[in-house]
């Protein structure tokens, strides 16, 4: 078996004296795994790091088997992304979530999303917000998408504030008003046309609180798993930057 790809990294762990197991996120193949021998040499270990898009051809005698990775960097990211912080929080929240895919599923979406991210996540005003975003494309990828452009009540698709826990749908700030206690903040950046505007600090912890709500709920309490400690960290983080 064999196939070639491109990817970005996500993790990687050492195995043996001198090979590592690479975890990446490929364009056709999913979230894979492959061994890559000689991985701990210093002339290959700056090429084997998180963030970074990689050319790469996979092999393997069998389809179920480990396999084998050869590898060639198209784009170095790492050294930019760790040295800022909350672009290493923000990998590492995304790359936990991204595990939670079944692995080889491709999801040429969020393949997608993870570049046009890594390429900003480590400026501070703007990764927040795309973390976020990140966050919903999960959630609608894995069968449980909001529902943020039109209003669960009245249908309009203006003036939306609010989102119902129940539904995952959007509520305008009229059919909110009675609810108010039981519903959760809509942040304008979230809403349909506001994608260009710089969010406010409550409008990122509102974004943050609303897709934490709706993780939990689907992803992490089912499978008996906490948020990753990183995702509050990040929190943390993008607070004290705005």
């Amino acid at each position: 078996m064999e196939w070639s790809d491109e990817g970005t990294i996500i993790g990687i762990r050492q195995h043996g004296e001198s090979a590592v197991i690479l975890e990446v996120m490929t364009r056709g193949h999913g979230r894979h795994l492959g061994l890559v021998r000689g991985g701990r040499s210093t002339k290959v270990q700056p090429v084997l790091q998180p963030g970074n898009a990689v050319a790469l051809t996979w092999r393997a005698r069998l389809d179920e088997h480990l396999g084998e990775y050869r590898i060639e960097l198209l784009t170095s990211h790492a050294a930019r992304l760790m040295a800022a912080p909350v672009a290493l929080y923000g990998l590492a929240t995304i790359a936990a979530l991204l595990r939670l895919l079944p692995e080889r599923d491709p999801h040429p979406g969020l393949h997608e999303a993870l570049s046009v991210l890594i390429e900003h996540l480590d400026e501070p005003l703007l990764a927040p917000a795309l973390i976020v975003r990140f966050e919903i494309a999960m959630l609608s990828e894995l069968g449980f998408g909001l529902d943020l452009v039109r209003c669960a009540v009245t249908g309009a698709n203006e003036d939306l504030t609010h989102v119902s826990p129940k539904s995952g749908k959007a509520v305008s700030r009229k059919a909110a008003e009675p609810y108010l206690d039981r519903l959760l903040r809509l942040p304008a950046f979230l809403s349909e046309g506001q994608g260009a505007r710089q969010p406010a600090p409550a409008d990122i912890a509102a974004g943050f609180a609303l897709t934490g709500f709706f993780l939990r709920r689907h992803l992490y309490e089912p499978r008996g798993l906490q948020e990753p400690p990183e995702r509050a960290r990040l929190i943390e983080l993008a607070a004290r930057i705005h």
